[in-house]
C-alpha cells in the first residue's frame, strides 16, 4: 500500500468513527487499523526528513539542517 493509499484509508476509518454508526467491535477493530497505519505513515515521513536533510548542504557541502518556519510550504 503505497503512503497516499494509507492516507486514504486513515481518512476513510477517521469518517466512519466519527459517525459513530459502527458497533463497538468494528470500531475497536477500524481504531487498531487506523494506529497502525499512523505508525506506518509516521515512520515513512520521518525516513523522508531524514533525506531531505542530507539532501540540504550548506556553503561547505556539509548536510545543514534548517526547519521550516511558520508559513513557508514543504514542496
Amino acid at each position: 500500500m503505497t503512503f497516499e493509499q494509507k492516507i486514504a484509508r486513515l481518512e476513510e476509518i477517521v469518517a466512519r468513527l466519527e459517525r459513530g454508526d459502527a458497533p463497538l467491535a468494528d470500531s475497536l477493530t477500524l481504531f487498531e487499523e487506523g494506529t497502525t497505519l499512523i505508525a506506518d505513515c509516521s515512520g515513512e515521513l520521518d525516513r523522508a526528513e531524514q533525506q531531505v536533510v542530507k539532501l540540504m548542504k550548506g556553503p561547505d557541502g556539509a548536510p545543514v539542517e534548517t526547519p521550516f518556519t511558520d508559513g513557508e510550504a514543504a514542496v
